[in-house]
């Protein structure tokens, strides 16, 4: 959809200034429902179109994104824009002088910004609210979460408002939302793309992309990829290898043996395993969650391993100093965190060797392993499961923090509907630079099962441009 968009603004049949306005309209019309984007640059976007359709009229090149809409989710800057990582602590910063990363290098492929999304405070929870903006609702069905921390990227693009957001990844922040809301995402291998500034979560986190077709996820990928300098993990250059399906699958219910999984999320990974052999042509071979990792709980050690680390970040002093200020939940993991001595935190940092190592040995050069990516049926949308008080997801509710201990790639795929409406994403973890194999799966499954490029009673972004 990307490219079609691109062309069109090239072959001057649809102007860059009417893509922006479709956009702040869509977002003036869906986001009082959803709480989806919580800033924007309406002005400074509609002068950067006119810009860019000047630049049409006389024939000069345009980038690869050729002034299409882009929204950043909110712990990333964009020049201009408070960057407030959804925390009281951050709401009165000042407007950032720069962009960030990736938002630098989608706008210097013709993009423009239009706005911002909300994000859990400091983008730590797997559903999307917080103290500054509120909750961000599912489009797919309102009292439901979007997910986090991108929700408010993967909402607002299954709403039709834009048809790139920005997204990040240190324990399923892409994977999480594209599987609440019927994205496709990819959280890259550690590496292939350059990260600045430091991330909170030091060798967790990357940012990589979600998207509504495969062909924009691969579009999107080969722009966010890339070194930068001060990253010491990141790649000098990656390439992708030819495409080609995985040689098989390995199929579990979940990464760590937490139990069974609810009776409708197994029943939609069973469909979705039947689909990868008739319809892919892949064999698939069921496993055990103890059969791939034996070193440890490696759910734990993602929790231990963040806390720390971003308690190191924030400092002891400001902890107890904002307390007030800080989300309830987010506060009792900094003093939980606070509390962890330094041997137990380096034990983590070496079982990191060898998780990576286990999971290395079980892929091999070209299996990937199949897991839901979300093991519930879903949360409500300030992060309570359904009959609970108070707001707040066990780490077993996901089977995503592995692949960020580890550095494999891992990617989420829409495979079906739940029966509360919600979509059901299928996970697939890939050897590491392996990335290839992930987006040729995507890409035979999108075949075999299209699934929509937005939620009922809204439309895909290019709906409305003719």
């Amino acid at each position: 959809m990307l490219h079609e968009v691109a062309l069109a603004v090239r072959a001057r049949q649809v102007s860059v200034e009417t893509l922006v306005r479709a956009a702040l309209e869509r977002i003036e019309r869906h986001d009082f429902a959803l709480n989806a984007v919580v800033a924007l640059r309406a002005e400074e976007a509609l002068a950067e179109a006119r810009a860019v359709d000047e630049q049409v009229a006389r024939d000069e090149p345009l980038g690869p994104l050729a002034g299409i809409p882009l929204l950043v989710k909110d712990i990333e800057d964009v020049a201009g824009m408070v960057t407030t990582h959804g925390s009281l602590l951050h709401a009165d910063d000042p407007p950032a002088s720069s962009d960030g990363l990736v938002p630098g290098r989608l706008r210097s492929a013709g993009a423009i910004v239009v706005g911002k999304t909300n994000v859990p405070e400091f983008a730590f929870e797997g559903y999307t609210a917080n103290r500054v903006f509120g909750v961000t609702r599912n489009p797919w069905g309102h009292d439901w979460s979007p997910g986090g921390s991108s929700g408010g990227s993967a909402a607002a693009m299954m709403a039709g408002m834009a048809p790139i957001a920005t997204a990040s990844d240190g324990g399923g922040s892409i994977r999480i939302p594209s599987a609440a809301c019927g994205l496709v995402g990819l959280k890259p291998t550690n590496g292939i793309v350059g990260r600045r500034p430091i991330p909170a979560w030091i060798d967790l986190s990357t940012d990589g992309p979600f998207a509504t077709t495969v062909a924009d996820l691969r579009l999107l990928l080969s722009l966010e990829a890339g070194p930068v300098a001060g990253d010491p993990s990141a790649l000098p250059r990656w390439e992708p290898g030819p495409d080609r399906l995985p040689s098989r699958v390995l199929a579990a219910p979940r990464t760590v043996p937490w139990g069974p999984l609810p009776a409708a999320v197994e029943s939609a990974f069973r469909a979705a395993l039947r689909r990868l052999e008739t319809d892919l042509g892949l064999p698939v071979e069921p496993i055990e969650p103890e059969a791939i990792f034996r070193s440890g709980n490696i759910d734990d050690d993602w929790m231990l391993l963040c806390g720390v680390e971003h308690a190191h970040l924030l400092g002891r002093a400001a902890i107890a100093r904002e307390r007030d200020r800080f989300d309830p939940r987010f506060l009792e993991w900094m003093d939980e965190s606070l509390a962890v001595p330094i041997d137990d935190y380096m034990a983590v940092r070496r079982r990191r060797f060898d998780y990576c190592r286990e999971l290395d040995l079980l892929l091999g050069d070209d299996a990937v392993l199949a897991t839901p990516t979300i093991a519930v049926e879903g949360f409500l949308a300030d992060g309570r499961m359904s009959g609970k008080e108070r707001p707040g997801l066990h780490i077993s509710t996901f089977n995503t923090s592995a692949q960020n201990i580890t550095g494999h790639p891992a990617i989420s795929i829409p495979a079906g509907t739940l029966p509360n409406g919600l979509p059901f994403g299928l996970q697939l973890t890939a050897p590491r630079f392996r990335d290839e194999l992930l987006l040729a799966a995507a890409e035979a499954w999108e075949r075999a099962a299209p699934w929509p490029r937005a939620a009922p009673g809204y439309e895909p972004f290019d709906a409305a441009l003719g």
